[in-house]
């Protein structure tokens, strides 16, 4: 699979987002953030994510090394994407496929991440 363009949102629709994006397989992580949200992650470039509503309306978090900066909807407490630095230092947004519009998440094909490790 190649880039696409995508949109998506949190469940109640207050955070929306689009990303041009390659959501081909998406990481599966076991820390204990990632284990408990079921979330399936693909990476993109900063400058390939626009978030086009409701930024007042996201809470973060963070927690381990604070390096991950999980955003998530305040009113329907949904994590739609976290933002996030490569440890060659770009900038990029972790984007939880799960809540891309009309994507069959079951049908692509994941790739697990040992986070509980790190």
């Amino acid at each position: 699979m190649a880039t696409e363009h995508h949109t998506g949102s949190c469940q109640c629709g207050a955070v929306v987002f689009e990303a041009d994006i390659d959501i081909a397989n998406p990481v599966v992580c076991n820390c204990s953030r990632c284990r408990r949200l079921g979330s399936r992650l693909a990476f993109v470039p900063e400058g390939d994510f626009t978030l086009l509503k409701g930024g007042d309306e996201l809470t973060e978090y963070t927690f381990n090394k604070h390096e991950i900066h999980h955003q998530f909807c305040r009113i329907c407490g949904i994590q739609p994407f976290a933002f996030g630095t490569t440890p060659d230092g770009r900038q990029v947004v972790a984007v939880n496929v799960n809540c891309l519009d009309g994507v069959d998440v079951a049908a692509l094909s994941v790739q697990h991440v040992d986070g509980a490790a790190v």
